[in-house]
């Protein structure tokens, strides 16, 4: 086995000569940026450092301030932008003294200024140097078990004596800007521009306006994100911005520009300031080499959300630079890698026995199959092997003409591997070794938060579903459909919802709503805005009730948050509807003839905004055929479009369809759906109830004869709807229903009637909230408690239910006509 150096026993007494090869190769290196960066990564090949930087001392002496770093990116370790050259940090200690530092995982712990970012332990290198631009330390850092031996030290020292680094930026302004640099104030965003960077530019200085957006307006638009990712005070630190651009040119193909920025803080009455240098690259591009690379592949590992978009940025960062047969990259769970992306895919361009495990989309195997494989886990250390090297065949056939293993570290722990294979034999030079290094621990990194990431979106989701209705209840003369699609951004947890409230008397409450923002907190006061508006609903209360009932709750709960919402109470029976908008989109009514408007509801408030607030009723008339639509603002809203024009185009879309098949409506309609916020969508067509239940109610007054009444008044509605048999349960029960509310309750008793399909259900409301209790047994000398259990016995189904200020008992008994 060969690691990332390829030393054998020769190799390794030769490796300060093969050092000394390399540097004076590097030496040749026109840009003296571009030879300060390859001399730093000959700190990666050859002693085996994890990160190499160099800080040199500003103009004033004040600060030592970051100018270049090449491998895992520095925040993994806590080193900073900057030191005070006066502190007790390492850096500063070592300038000082000129003599180098080595300190181990102890030493670290114990120094408070040590910043340590990292849970894993590693070793920490600072090493004097003395450059073209004035003093400063070279610094490194080593993952291994054992920190830098004698000849990793030996190789780090003649680094730090071969650094030939560029002067500081000066802190203060002033003085003649050189003609390939430029100078940006982040708060204005008003730039000095060279004269060479213009010519780049084909801009004439004369009609330069001085606006960073002027130039931008010149690149690649692809380009674009990594540039602002740079002009962008907070994602740009010091020293750490090397990259590639297009610049548009007339005639002919884009130009390569390589621009290199630094970003000094500001003072008092100071703006902070990014300055930097801009150069033609067309001669300077490389296919391996280039810092661009590493930090192209930084900003897509950004960006990438899942285990397999991490996967994806880098096969498609590593394999044309480094011209690869085929990459693998798996994730190491507990003791199995698990493979999340192949190129190729197919699955016969890879070894048999990988074939083998190929259980589900990609294969997995335990990483005791491939011993080599698992010692170069634990060693954490990239791995390379040339042709003919004797390896298992799960390996060996992976790459029969090299092979590269790279560990994936994150956290102190191995997050996977990435395995490049060559098919003819192929030569490993040092600077694919330095990209091979820098690569890995970005991808580790990006490994670990993506399986974060992946983790907790399968909790979102899985909250999101039960905050939701499983399924729509079936109404009687109507039909509805709900569909919800989560934001494509972030961590798709939303607070849209939408509900579908039976209530008595063929009533039903469409319901919608939206809280604010996308997190856990607005999907949890989602699910607390639908249980209360659903149990508000169920008490009996008008539709404005039920809105300011949840208004008001909103304000107890005393969150940040706010919710819109939009209530429909429809009636079944007679196709009319009371609508209460808070803060919501009205609903839009598709008519029988596909005529379709915006209903004018007057609306209050959103909820949770004022304690105080008047949520008006709107009355909606419904013939059989209308469909009612309730949506969200992230269907009809967008960048491009505001939300009176997303109104306008909902209703187009819904006049165009057919309402005889809901399902196939509701998925048009989110067919062009934006996503950049979460969609709920709920429609409910009206078809009329072809049979009507047939009511009567009386007021129990309470006499000595209100039983005898009641029962008359029953006896008489009976005669009245034809049914002169049978009656005897339905006295009883009514018997029965209306003692108990007089013997145990207070207040006005009022029976009610209903006869449909042959069922007839007796129901009495009185004022008490407190519900009839079934005993569990009654002695042969008790006197009373048998009243609901002669009711339950002479019911199909028996029950109780809130209603506004009290209840409601009913029974329903079966009636064979």
């Amino acid at each position: 086995m060969a690691n990332v150096g390829g030393e054998d026993a020769a190799g390794r007494r030769s490796r300060r000569q093969r050092a000394e090869d390399a540097l004076t190769a590097v030496g040749d290196a026109p840009d003296a940026s571009d030879r300060l960066r390859r001399i730093l990564e000959q700190a990666l090949v050859f002693a085996h450092a994890s990160l190499a930087a160099v800080y040199t001392l500003t103009d004033d002496g004040e600060l030592l301030c970051l100018v270049e770093w090449a491998g895992t990116p520095r925040t993994q370790y806590g080193l900073r932008d900057s030191y005070a050259a006066t502190g007790g940090s390492v850096v500063a200690d070592a300038h000082h003294s000129r003599r180098p530092a080595w300190l181990g995982p102890k030493e670290l712990a114990d120094r408070a200024q040590s910043r340590r970012a990292s849970a894993g332990d590693f070793h920490l290198a600072v090493l004097p140097a003395r450059g073209q631009g004035g003093d400063g330390c070279l610094v490194a850092v080593s993952e291994h078990l054992d920190g830098f031996d004698a000849e990793d030290r030996d190789c780090l020292d003649l680094i730090a004596r071969t650094l030939a680094y560029p002067a500081p930026v000066p802190r203060a302004e002033g003085g003649a800007l050189p003609s390939n640099a430029f100078n940006l104030a982040m708060d204005t965003g008003h730039v000095e521009v060279g004269d060479d960077i213009l010519e780049l530019f084909q801009i004439v200085p004369e009609e330069f306006d001085g606006k960073v957006e002027t130039l931008l307006g010149l690149t690649v638009p692809e380009d674009l994100p990594s540039l602002m990712s740079v002009v962008e005070a907070d994602h740009m630190s010091i020293g750490d911005r090397e990259l590639e651009f297009r610049v548009l040119q007339p005639t002919g193909p884009p130009k390569w520009l390589r621009l290199r920025g630094r970003l000094l803080p500001g003072g008092e009455g100071r703006p902070a300031r990014l300055f930097g240098t801009v150069a033609d690259a067309s001669k300077l591009r490389s296919d391996v080499t280039d810092v661009a690379r590493v930090q192209r592949l930084a900003a897509s590992l950004a960006t990438a959300g899942t285990v397999r978009d991490v996967s994806q940025a880098v096969v498609a960062a590593l394999r044309t630079p480094l011209r690869a047969d085929r990459i693998a990259l798996a994730e190491l769970e507990n003791d199995r890698l698990v493979v999340t992306v192949l190129d190729p895919p197919q699955p016969e361009s890879w070894p048999e026995l990988w074939r083998s495990e190929w259980r589900t989309e990609w294969p997995d195997a335990p990483v005791r199959a491939m011993p080599t494989l698992a010692a170069a886990l634990r060693e954490g250390r990239a791995q390379i092997w040339p042709a003919g090297t004797p390896l298992e065949p799960a390996l060996a056939d992976v790459g029969p003409g090299g092979l590269a293993v790279l560990p994936l570290p994150a956290g102190g722990r191995m997050a996977g591997a990435c395995l490049i294979g060559w098919d003819t034999p192929h030569h490993f030079g040092p600077d694919e070794r330095a990209l091979l290094t820098a690569s890995a621990g970005l991808a580790g990194q990006a490994l670990m938060r993506a399986h974060a990431f992946d983790a907790e979106h399968e909790l979102v989701g899985m909250l999101q579903r039960q905050l939701l209705p499983r399924r729509l209840p079936r109404l009687p003369g109507a039909m509805a459909v709900a569909r919800y699609l989560p934001s494509t951004a972030g961590l798709e947890l939303g607070g849209d919802w939408y509900d579908v409230i039976p209530l008595p008397d063929n009533h039903v409450a469409l319901v919608i709503g939206d809280v604010q923002g996308h997190s856990a907190a607005a999907a949890t006061l989602m699910g607390q805005m639908r249980t209360a508006l659903r149990a508000y609903a169920a008490e009996g209360h008008p539709p404005d009730v039920v809105v300011s009932h949840a208004n008001r709750l909103l304000m107890e709960l005393e969150t940040d948050l706010f919710a819109t919402c939009a209530y429909v109470d429809v009636d079944l029976e007679e196709g009319t509807a009371w609508c209460v908008r808070a803060g919501h989109l009205p609903p839009v009514l598709r008519h029988p003839n596909g005529a379709t408007d915006i209903a004018e509801a007057e609306g209050g408030p959103p909820l949770g905004v004022m304690t105080q607030a008047e949520f008006p009723m709107s009355p909606l008339r419904l013939q059989p055929g209308t469909l009612i639509a309730l949506t969200t603002d992230g269907l009809v809203e967008s960048v491009e479009a505001d939300i009176d024009a997303g109104m306008d185009r909902f209703a187009h879309e819904l006049a165009a369809s057919d309402p005889t098949h809901l399902g196939q409506v509701a998925d048009a309609l989110l067919g062009n759906a934006r996503r950049s916020d979460d969609v709920a969508l709920l429609l409910m067509r009206y078809d009329g109830m072809e049979l009507r239940p047939r009511r009567e109610s009386w007021t129990v007054w309470r006499v000595p004869e209100a039983v005898g009444h009641a029962r008359r008044f029953t006896r008489r509605t009976l005669r009245s709807w034809g049914l002169t048999t049978e009656t005897d349960a339905v006295l009883l029960v009514v018997s029965e229903l209306v003692t108990n509310a007089l013997v145990h309750t207070d207040g006005p008793v009022r029976l009610y009637l209903t006869l449909l399909n042959g069922r007839l259900r007796v129901a009495v409301a009185d004022t008490s909230p407190r519900s009839p209790v079934k005993p569990t047994s009654i002695g042969w000398e008790a006197t009373g408690g048998r009243g609901i259990l002669l009711v339950e016995a002479m019911s199909a189904a028996w029950g109780t239910v809130p209603v506004s200020g009290g209840k409601q008992v009913w029974s329903e008994i079966q009636l064979n006509r």
